[in-house]
């Protein structure tokens, strides 16, 4: 199965120096029908006003994946860490047994951004925060993995679930291809430019849900970055 869901058909919430699209049901977002795509609990397409965020607020047993696009997310938490994840980086912060964070934009201009929640296979783990840089260029026509929870995937940040976060970025007529496990869920989203998913047209920051697959191949119809999450 293929599922495009348009950009759309998400939830919104506008609260002035956030602009929000919920591709599953979150805060005041509810659809029964898009609750979650398996582990895959949220994702969120974020505009951050310059000089805002979101202040200090908890979480538990969850693994919070951002992948910047635009701009900067700066994080502070409860733990003692800090860091600025810049646009085509990413940073984890898994949960565990309890931590306080706030994620602002300190930088004069928005702030683009994609917060994912996968769901913890290690309740009650020790929380944590980790971030790296990916060079575009390195996943230039093909697939890299951001954050893993597999031991094979050295050089991604180290989440606590079955699931991996990949990205490539495609030049119009470039095809990326991935082998897929058809009892997983994956579910993507293109930047910048329209893809086709097995033949399958999905408009920039649409939402891709697939499962029952063994393969895709992905091609782009104009330069595209996607973003990409394969989960139990």
């Amino acid at each position: 199965m293929i599922d495009i869901r348009p950009f759309r058909t998400l939830g919104q919430a506008d609260h002035g120096w956030l602009n929000a699209r919920h591709h599953f049901s979150f805060a005041n977002y509810y659809d029964p029908h898009r609750m979650s795509w398996g582990a895959i609990r949220v994702w969120n397409d974020d505009e951050i006003a310059a000089r805002s965020g979101f202040p200090p607020h908890p979480h538990s047993d969850m693994e919070i994946i951002t992948y910047v696009r635009q701009g900067a997310i700066t994080h502070q938490d409860s733990l003692g860490n800090q860091g600025r994840t810049e646009a085509g980086d990413v940073q984890v912060m898994s949960a565990g047994t309890g931590v306080r964070h706030a994620e602002y934009n300190l930088e004069d201009e928005q702030t683009t951004l994609f917060q994912i929640w996968v769901m913890t296979d290690r309740p009650g783990a020790q929380p944590s925060w980790g971030a790296k840089k990916f060079p575009k260029g390195e996943r230039a026509g093909s697939f890299v993995t951001l954050a893993s929870g597999f031991s094979g995937d050295a050089d991604a940040l180290k989440i606590n679930a079955a699931a991996r976060v990949m990205g490539a970025t495609l030049k119009a007529g470039e095809k990326a291809e991935l082998q897929l496990d058809p009892s997983r869920h994956v579910y993507l989203v293109p930047v910048g430019g329209p893809i086709e998913v097995n033949g399958v047209r999905a408009e920039p920051r649409d939402g891709v849900a697939i499962t029952g697959k063994e393969r895709v191949e992905i091609s782009a119809l104009h330069d595209s970055e996607i973003v990409l999450v394969d989960a139990r």
